[in-house]
């Protein structure tokens, strides 16, 4: 959900006085790198899933509030939409059979949640895009209570001047092109995130590796590939979600100012780099400012807040997000990695954070890393290609040239997991569950993206219109989602 604010406007001061500490927390964040000992006594991973609220007929409710009253759980919290909610999961270590258990403990609480969420007339959905959401559910209310959500809303569209201007193609030629006059589109973008902790020292190499893997977690992982009725991208989440929250006039974009929700344009050799290209490059959109004398905390022999550098990190979209945070009064650092949309099932979301932990330990770690022998633009290529075309894109990559996603993932990739996850000390048994599901998607060629679509073809062609086919879809995909079987086992209607 992000950092709770305390206004929707700002004054001219407010940005300046903002600017000014957001610079002294960066030049103290330096001193920290090398100064501080940041804690990292063993690795830990943490999740964060945002779902989708459908009612009986499987349209979207806005009924957000009334659900996590009932649910009445602090994992679960609001997200932008009122039909939205985010189910936060405790870090955890990595090592042993703890992803089994989280598997189990996940199940629960979204069996738990399900019903309780039933007693307010509503079902929890986990997909990219809620594909039978369509523009009129965006002509009421539809944005959670909460004022850091208007105030994102008021200074995106203040930083613009104009009204959001959305035009998506998908390679099967559809194409989506509309105006709005509010970021409700984002709001339709659900994600999973995965964190890893990691140390200073070795924040670049798990970013870089992160970066350069993107775009094979996206063509593996795809599940958005409907909105407003529209066939688009298989993961139409990534430009939609660039769109939407696009601060920059027509002609800003002609003069190459960069875009708030980015893929970056370099490797990096130290978090720093990214926390200072965040600084440099992006004004304020939520300038609040806190009584924190961060280099007097620091003096002190303490862990600085840094409040309005996080504030402003949180304002800068990276597919790969660099986190710096404080937990018992000692400060860490992570890498968020915000490439996955949600669902189709736990035991698929599993699998995807298991080749992704697997595969990133090794990609980090290897004596000629992968940054070396491929150009920044060659994986931001391949993120892009993989988002539009899903399991059926091309990549390039070193050693292989230009190959199938899918084969430079059993390949390479698979047997670089096996390998990461046995570092990290994950069970065999584990690996093997997770690990061979991934495979199995290859194999079969089906994902989330991928079966949505067949599934809504073989409904068009029984007769039904597109509207109707995707509550068919719909239906049927919640089924497969409540039986927690991996998606390319889903039988198609």
């Amino acid at each position: 959900m992000g950092a709770e604010v305390n206004s929707t406007t700002y004054t001219r001061e407010q940005r300046q006085q903002y600017r000014e500490k957001v610079r002294q927390d960066l030049d103290v964040f330096e001193r920290m790198l090398t100064q501080s000992s940041f804690e990292f006594d063993r690795p830990l991973t943490g999740m964060e899933i945002e779902l989708n609220l459908v009612d009986e007929q499987l349209e979207p409710t806005f009924t957000n509030a009334e659900v996590l009253e009932r649910i009445a759980d602090p994992d679960y919290q609001t997200e932008l939409g009122q039909y939205n909610i985010e189910l936060n999961v405790e870090p955890r270590p990595l090592p042993g059979r703890a992803p089994l258990d989280l598997e189990r403990d996940l199940r629960a609480s979204l069996n738990r949640a399900e019903k309780l969420a039933e007693e307010a007339n509503a079902k929890i959905v986990a997909v990219g895009i809620l594909p039978t959401l369509m523009p009129e559910h965006f002509t009421t209310e539809w944005m959670s209570a909460n004022s850091r959500y208007a105030a994102l809303n008021e200074a995106i569209f203040s930083a613009r001047g104009e009204d959001l201007w959305i035009d998506i193609e998908g390679p099967s030629g559809e194409r989506l092109e509309r105006y709005a006059d509010s970021i409700a589109p984002e709001s339709a973008c659900t994600s999973v995130q995965l964190h890893l902790q990691v140390q200073p020292s070795d924040f670049a190499a798990h970013w870089n590796a992160a970066q350069a893997l993107s775009g094979i977690q996206l063509a593996l992982g795809a599940n958005s590939p409907y909105f407003f009725g529209k066939q688009l991208w298989h993961e139409t989440r990534v430009e939609l979600f660039s769109q939407a929250t696009d601060t920059r006039s027509i002609e800003l974009k002609n003069q190459g100012v960069r875009p708030r929700v980015w893929f970056g344009e370099r490797w990096i050799t130290s978090i720093f780099d990214l926390f200072e290209e965040n600084v440099r490059y992006f004004p304020a959109l939520l300038p609040e400012t806190t009584d924190e004398d961060p280099q007097a905390v620091l003096s002190a022999g303490e862990a600085p807040q840094l409040a309005e550098l996080r504030l402003h990190n949180g304002t800068v979209y990276r597919w790969n997000r660099p986190i710096y945070d404080i937990v018992g009064g000692r400060p860490h650092l992570r890498v968020e990695n915000r490439v996955l949309p949600a669902g189709p099932t736990i035991v698929d979301s599993m699998a995807n954070s298991a080749f992704y932990y697997g595969a990133i330990k090794k990609l980090a770690g290897t004596d000629r890393p992968i940054w070396t022998r491929m150009s920044f633009s060659a994986a931001e290529e391949n993120f892009h290609q993989c988002a539009a075309k899903g399991i059926e894109a091309r990549v390039y990559w070193p050693g292989y040239g230009e190959v199938p996603a899918v084969e430079l993932a059993v390949r390479h990739l698979l047997p670089l997991a096996y390998e990461g996850l046995a570092e990290w000390g994950v069970a065999p048994e584990v690996a093997e569950r997770y690990l061979g599901i991934i495979e199995a998607r290859c194999r079969s060629g089906m994902n989330g993206a991928s079966w949505q679509i067949e599934a809504v073809r073989r409904f068009e062609e029984r007769g039904q219109d597109r509207r109707t086919a995707l509550h068919s879809m719909l239906d049927l995909y919640i089924e497969g989602m409540h039986s927690n079987e991996p998606v390319h086992t889903w039988e198609l209607p």
